[in-house]
């Protein structure tokens, strides 16, 4: 199994329980796929670069997940799919991109345990 992280811009439009029950979808298909879920990071609303259909802003979501290569293609079909997602990108982490998001990880972890 590889390491994978996954980052989806979904349209701004939703409402907060919309934008849960999309990335719950998205979970649902990975962990159906067999995969496993590392860690999930809510980035919030953020100002795009450039607009995207007419759009400059998006809810900004990162999935990190352990799965086999064939449950990538059922996710960015499923991605390509659904209207609410305007943009996303999956990429295969090496050993040091996976060492470098678990120590993220904790630091977050530590940090919310102090506040």
């Amino acid at each position: 199994m590889n390491q994978y992280e996954t980052v989806f811009i979904l349209t701004p439009v939703l409402s907060d329980v919309q934008v849960k029950e999309a990335v719950e979808k998205f979970k649902g298909i990975l962990t159906a796929a067999g995969a496993e879920i590392i860690n999930e990071e809510n980035w919030g609303m953020k100002k795009l670069a450039y607009q995207i259909e007419k759009k400059s802003t998006g809810f900004y979501q990162l999935l990190e997940f352990k799965a086999e290569p064939t449950v990538i293609e059922k996710l960015e079909l499923n991605f390509r799919r659904d209207e609410r997602v305007i943009r996303y990108i999956t990429v295969k982490l090496d050993k040091y991109a996976a060492e470098y998001a678990a120590k993220r990880k904790s630091v977050k972890q530590a940090k919310a345990e102090e506040a």
